[in-house]
């Protein structure tokens, strides 16, 4: 995208009036006008506003252009329409911020490498996996990623407006020792989980003319206070403008000192493979922003230590609901007591009535909520720093033929549980998932994944990445009766389910919740297909949404933004699907074997709409999907990111060429 577009697509924007749109979003009519030296404002002006915009949708790309495969693809166009009956299409394109492993500003004339990994005393962590090729090890996994802006920055050089983005890198995939062709990732080079995840700040000069954004500096946030981040995977801004990013698969704390892969993210941490205390992580952390493009984190401790995945705060500021990444996951909500503040609020876990279906024309099924308990994070902190597993349960993975111990399911697989007395408390904040399970909350899940909410109609989203497992009737792997959820068949192309919420809730003790934005009945919303391989070996229908896993909302352009985490579709894709003509779009195309992930809409800054989207682990190779193209992608994917070991993070753009002004 150039800096400046041509006049003449400025010209026809004088047209818009608080239009959301790409890039320009909320400019006023006359702020447009004197920007591309048209009309003055003395000038009659017609009135002219927003009435509503859309998404056409794009191919999926095939191998008769297999670098359109191998690479970020977009293809689709947004036309808005406003109230003179007037159109104007943009089409839209990708611009990436960086390539992880690029070297890119520090903001004080150096640079830095992009996410790239350091230690618990901020000492870079080296992959020596092969001698003469030593290099500070970064991540091919970018991931939660929001959008903001600071009432007084101090940032100096800004020739626009600075913004900031916090980025946070989930995992890195492998070390440079071997590679895996056939799917199979040699015990050497698998690092998934194993590092402490980076998080970053990045400043950003926001073009006034433009909308363009341009990485000005990126700054590695301390993360040594909170003891490093495990596994960070989706994040969303919350209503105050800090980032609330996430802990996904909690380590599993009774058995965590047999884990190599804990004790190998402890041992990268910290120096040693017993350091790592597993009840740190698997908690919320929230990131804010400083003026000076710096960043402090903290974490909340009172929200359950479950497979944090994207949590959604509510227009209250008090009531988040939140995604549970796992197999046997629930659907939890937090209600905080007081707002702009998650440090102390009260834990519940849903029950699921009858009816809960996987058709979209179903009635849905009605939800009832488990009060878990109320606790400060402070409180809980201090229980995770004194207590061990065995304080709080005994926990085994075989039956001791015990009437006092319950069998339960976690991770798909049967645990016997026995609450130590008077551990209640902490049962229900550091062993979350098996309390929740423990006490009758549905934990029939498979991958609850991203979280979002429309305010207008007062519904919120969550993504089910699969609908298997615990989610099928008998199936051995953890359905139980108490579900609720007992689908006949699997569905592995997953789906969105969406909540309707109100007030007046009371949970199943008969105590009133205190929050108007309740989930109180599930349906589902859209769903994928599963197929047989199509021709490109395609397993899920490539024209409908395939293990859906980011979620956002935009109000304005009354759209639900889809990312897909498919090991389904060949490639993952970026969906739009319009709440109210019911139409879904598809904007844009993964690199082959990459996941797409760091969505986030923001309708309005300084002006402006911005759809945010990463991708990571492009050229991830599963044999069984991907072995149609691998021989010819491969190659691509490995020369377009610096030997599949990179992957970007960037944004929708308008292409500044595209602009069509017509009169219905």
């Amino acid at each position: 995208m150039s800096d400046h577009p041509q006049i003449g697509r400025r010209q026809a924007l004088k047209f818009l009036s608080a239009a959301p749109m790409l890039p320009l979003g909320s400019l006023s009519l006359a702020s447009m006008l004197t920007g591309c030296g048209g009309s003055t404002a003395a000038e009659a002006v017609p009135a002219v506003s927003f009435v509503s915009a859309s998404f056409s949708s794009m191919a999926a790309p095939t191998l008769a252009n297999a670098a359109a495969m191998a690479t970020t693809t977009v293809g689709s166009t947004l036309s808005v329409t406003m109230s003179d009956k007037s159109v104007t299409d943009y089409k839209l394109a990708y611009q990436p911020f960086f390539v992880t492993g690029d070297m890119v500003p520090d903001g004080a004339g150096g640079k830095v490498l992009a996410g790239a990994y350091y230690d618990i005393n901020n000492k870079p962590i080296m992959d020596n996996s092969v001698a003469g090729k030593e290099r500070h090890i970064f991540s091919d996994s970018p991931d939660g990623t929001s959008l903001l802006s600071l009432a007084n920055p101090t940032i100096t050089g800004i020739k626009g407006k600075a913004v900031f983005a916090v980025v946070q890198f989930e995992y890195t995939t492998r070390n440079q020792f071997g590679t895996d062709l056939n799917g199979t990732l040699p015990a050497e080079a698998d690092m998934y989980g194993k590092l402490p995840s980076p998080i970053a700040v990045l400043t950003l000069d926001q073009d006034q003319i433009t909308g363009k954004l341009s990485l000005v500096k990126y700054h590695n946030v301390d993360t040594s206070k909170v003891h490093g981040l495990w596994i960070t995977c989706g994040a969303s801004l919350s209503p105050w403008g800090t980032h609330l990013s996430s802990e996904e698969y909690e380590p599993n704390a009774p058995f965590a000192s047999d884990d190599p892969q804990f004790k190998a993210y402890s041992k990268n941490t910290f120096g040693s493979e017993t350091a790592a205390n597993p009840y740190h992580y698997g908690h919320l952390p929230e990131v804010t922003v400083n003026p000076d493009g710096t960043g402090s984190i903290k974490k909340h401790y009172c929200m359950g230590r479950i497979s944090h995945e994207l949590v959604q705060v509510m227009p209250d500021n008090r009531t988040v609901l939140m995604g549970d990444d796992a197999t046997n996951s629930g659907l939890f909500i937090f209600v905080a007591d007081n707002e702009k503040d998650l440090s102390a609020g009260t834990l519940y876990v849903a029950k699921i009535g009858t009816g809960f279906s996987n058709d979209p024309a179903a009635a849905g099924a009605k939800l009832t909520w488990i009060n878990l308990g109320h606790a400060t994070s402070a409180e809980i902190e201090n229980m995770a720093n004194t207590l061990k597993p065995s304080d709080i349960m005994t926990v085994s993975k075989t039956d001791p033929l015990d009437a006092s111990f319950t069998k339960i399911f976690t991770g798909g697989k049967p645990n016997w549980i026995k609450l130590k007395p008077n551990m209640e408390k902490a049962a229900a904040f550091l062993e979350t998932h098996r309390y929740a399970y423990l006490v009758g909350g549905s934990m029939g899940f498979t991958k609850m994944e991203g979280t979002t909410v429309n305010i207008k109609d007062k519904v919120a989203y969550s993504a089910l990445q699969n609908m298997v497992d615990s989610m099928v009737k008998d199936n051995a792997k953890g359905w139980n009766a108490q579900s609720g959820i007992a689908l006949d068949k699997a569905l592995v192309a997953g789906g969105v389910m969406a909540h309707s919420l109100g007030g007046g809730q009371s949970d199943t003790a008969g105590a009133a919740i205190k929050s108007e934005w309740v989930p109180m009945q599930t349906k589902a919303l859209l769903v994928g297909e599963d197929i047989a391989a199509d021709a490109l070996g395609n397993l899920a229908n490539p024209d409908k949404i395939g293990n859906p896993d980011n979620l956002k909302f935009s109000e304005k352009l009354r759209t639900l933004f889809i990312g897909e985490d498919s090991g389904y579709h060949v490639n993952n894709f970026l969906w739009a699907y319009n709440v109210d003509t019911k139409i879904l779009s598809r904007l844009m195309s993964m690199p082959a074997g990459a996941e797409a992930t760091g969505l986030h809409v923001v309708d309005d800054l300084n002006g402006w709409t911005y759809i945010m989207s990463n991708f990571q682990h492009p050229g991830d190779w599963i044999s069984s999907l991907h072995g149609k193209v691998q021989p010819t992608l491969d190659p691509l994917v490995r020369a377009n990111y610096k030997d599949r070991f990179g992957a970007a993070v960037g944004y929708l753009t308008a292409d500044a060429t595209s602009v069509k002004l017509s009169k219905g």
